[in-house]
């Protein structure tokens, strides 16, 4: 009999698949309900090892729908929450912002207020964990310091500023009702099972193809890089020890140049192919920078280090490596992404959403 059933969000896209593989594994006395609209980051073949599991439950359905979220919460009497569901690519927001801020925004007030319903005052045992991202605090300039949990928020693109309401929207339910929350900030994930429009999985596959690399301006655009196991180990942590109404910023301690990591992955695809070293470096292409392109993003992770003993396990080549090693391994997965196939496969099983 389960002892605990968690609720884990946006559990079929990328982090989150991690993150619900994790629990399953090492927490067989919880029930796992993974809940996801299955939109095109959502696929559930980053689960078929464990979809099988006796604690393991999916659910397609769409965190704006408030009455499903009120039956679930009712059904499965659910203690916790670690709230992954959110639309996340930046150019996308640039182009649809009205989808972002229904998702990120919206979707995350239905969730509170199914759980602030479900859970009615009921406080002991209860958590909502909502997982952020640094984009909300802005840019900083380069050798300008690090994010830290008291950083102002300035987000500049409508995705941040969807993810900064809803970050906001959670705070107010633990200063208003007293509902036990948590929100992390993280930097930019990488790792399996990544959607391939992302950057590091994009470049790779297009190495494979030979098709260009596309790089924003000048590539000097600085981002800190955490692989997306030592994520979901944070996301353990905090959710069993982490103090309740607090914010932790997780990041990889790992800043680099867009051109300097678009250089290493050139090197370490090109190496494992077996081409000839600088084979792929022609396929570099410079195009016009994004709208409001943040300059530099670096956390400070000091307090989750500090307060609860968490810090990456890989240095940036390592995890580089295993990662270009998964999705060359894995070529089925990336060209059933690329194509689409997943998609209308999940089209056939459970009918348009």
């Amino acid at each position: 009999m389960a002892t605990k059933s968690i609720l884990i969000t946006g559990g079929a896209g990328f982090i989150g698949s991690h993150v619900v593989r994790l629990f399953v594994k090492k927490y067989p006395e919880y029930r796992i309900i993974n809940l996801d609209k299955l939109t095109y980051a959502g696929n559930l073949e980053n689960l078929r090892d464990i979809e099988q599991a006796a604690n393991y439950v999916f659910v397609r359905g769409d965190i704006c729908d408030y009455e499903m979220l009120k039956k679930l919460f009712a059904e499965y009497a659910i203690e916790g929450v670690i709230h992954l569901a959110a639309e996340s690519h930046v150019d996308r927001s640039i182009k649809d912002p009205f989808t972002f801020a229904r998702t990120n925004v919206l979707g995350t007030l239905s969730l509170l207020q199914a759980a602030k319903e479900a859970w009615d005052g009921q406080w002991d045992g209860r958590l909502f964990y909502h997982i952020s991202t640094d984009e909300v605090y802005g840019a900083l300039e380069l050798g300008g310091g690090f994010f830290t949990e008291e950083t102002r928020y300035a987000p500049h693109s409508p995705y941040s500023a969807s993810k900064a309401s809803s970050d906001h929207f959670v705070r107010a339910f633990h200063d208003t009702y007293g509902m036990p929350t948590l929100v992390t900030n993280c930097s930019n994930n990488y790792g399996p099972y990544q959607f391939p429009e992302k950057l590091i999985p994009l470049f790779i596959n297009n190495i494979r193809h030979r098709k260009p690399l596309p790089v924003y301006g000048k590539g000097e655009n600085i981002r800190d890089w955490l692989y997306v196991e030592d994520h979901a180990r944070a996301i353990d942590l905090i959710f069993h020890r982490g103090k309740v109404g607090e914010t932790y910023n997780i990041g990889g301690f790992n800043e680099w140049r867009n051109i300097d990591l678009i250089r290493v992955i050139i090197r370490t695809v090109d190496r494992l192919l077996g081409n000839p070293e600088g084979y792929s470096l022609d396929l570099i292409t410079f195009v016009t920078d994004r709208a409001g392109h943040d300059l530099r993003y670096a956390i400070d992770s000091s307090k989750l280090k500090n307060e609860l003993g968490w810090e990456p396990s890989l240095q940036f080549e390592e995890g580089i490596e295993h990662t270009v090693r998964w999705y060359l391994d894995n070529q089925l997965w990336l060209d059933n992404v690329t194509s689409g196939a997943y998609e209308e496969y999940y089209q056939k099983m459970y009918g348009n959403k």
